[in-house]
């Protein structure tokens, strides 16, 4: 698979790949106190099961916790994600139960 490059598009409050014609994306919502909520995810049907999305939330979380920001996923393929893959728990805010 391609290593797409992440780019965050604060005009649009969304992290993205460019792949072609394609957008896939991740939406987000930032505070002025470090917390970043992540809350809708969108992968063209034409890229579906190419692990793209799944390549876009490791990037994404990967950048959130470089920023040092605190997560909160909104976002039902973020949530199962770190389900998934449990040791991102540690940048997702305290509190936060993700079931």
């Amino acid at each position: 698979m391609e290593n797409y490059e992440l780019i965050e598009n604060e005009i649009e409050n969304q992290y993205e790949f460019h792949v072609g014609k394609y957008l896939p994306r991740i939406e987000y919502i930032k505070t002025n106190n470090g917390e970043i909520y992540l809350t809708h995810t969108e992968v063209p049907i034409a890229l579906e099961g190419q692990g793209i999305g799944s390549q876009l939330a490791e990037k994404v979380l990967d950048d959130i916790e470089r920023k040092g920001l605190r997560l909160v996923p909104l976002c039902p393929f973020i949530a199962g994600y770190i389900k998934k893959h449990p040791e991102w728990r540690r940048i997702v805010m305290r509190g936060i139960n993700i079931s």
